[in-house]
């Protein structure tokens, strides 16, 4: 009777921990999870989604998550190609396609994908100037995509889309693109008067071809001219009359 009594407790114990063995060795898996399972240190392979069976002590399982991740890349010393010094930060969304490369090809996919996204961007930005990188971000962005697409994908990684967030300058830069933005908008401003100068003489120069040709068109100006002037706010005016106005109103037998 003694020896059952303290056996009682030996049943207990490995009652308890076939539970817990049991227990470890199911795992559930959610729709955007898959593991990754090694056998005695050996990739076997991928599981999920839903409810998976882990042998104890022979099989290990690493979670992997397969959701889009946003990727802050922090703001970066960029010297563009005409020797301008900014700050500029990105931001990048990358996820796991292929979660057994994911594993196995990387230590931190996460990590490497963020040191990567600074060198890039520090090298494609540096091979352009600065009005480049302020008036053609789209460009820019689908370049940095598309170069840490190729690279991430021996990782199993894709980047879907990568977006220049700001472009920092420092104060004297600001005044100086002030400075130039002001004189490229008189520049425009003058050549836009020159232009509206010039249309406006060659149309002076055709009217006075075509007053030129026909006497009687010149006389109705010159009439037009003084109804225009006999509108004016005046007591006295004086003006010239020509003959060949007189000429027109005469009589034929007095010509």
């Amino acid at each position: 009777m003694p020896e059952s009594i303290l056996m009682l407790p030996v049943y207990i114990v490995l009652l308890a921990l076939a539970a817990a063995l049991l227990a470890y060795s199911f795992r559930v898996l959610r729709e955007y999870e898959r593991g990754v399972v090694f056998m005695l240190g050996r990739f076997w392979k991928v599981k999920g989604p839903g409810l998976i069976i882990v042998v104890p002590f022979i099989q290990q399982i690493v979670r992997v998550d397969l959701r889009t991740r946003v990727l802050d890349v922090p703001p970066q010393d960029v010297i563009s190609r005409d020797n301008v010094s900014v700050k500029v930060n990105a931001v990048v969304y990358y996820r796991v396609m292929d979660p057994e490369k994911a594993i196995i090809q990387v230590e931190n996919f996460n990590q490497a994908t963020s040191e990567l996204s600074q060198t890039t961007l520090r090298s494609v930005l540096g091979q352009h100037e600065l009005d480049e990188m302020l008036a053609e971000r789209e460009k820019l962005n689908s370049d940095l995509r598309r170069l840490l697409d190729e690279a991430t994908d021996a990782w199993g990684i894709k980047v879907a889309n990568v977006a220049l967030k700001h472009v920092d300058l420092n104060e004297v830069m600001v005044r100086a693109i002030a400075k130039q933005a002001e004189a490229e908008r008189l520049r425009r401003a003058k050549i836009i008067d020159a232009e509206g100068e010039l249309q406006a003489a060659e149309r002076l120069a055709q009217a006075g071809e075509i007053l030129s040709r026909r006497p009687q068109a010149m006389q109705l100006r010159y009439l037009g001219t003084l109804l225009n002037i006999a509108g004016e706010k005046s007591n006295i005016i004086v003006f010239p009359l020509p003959m060949d106005v007189l000429s027109a109103i005469r009589p034929p037998s007095e010509r």
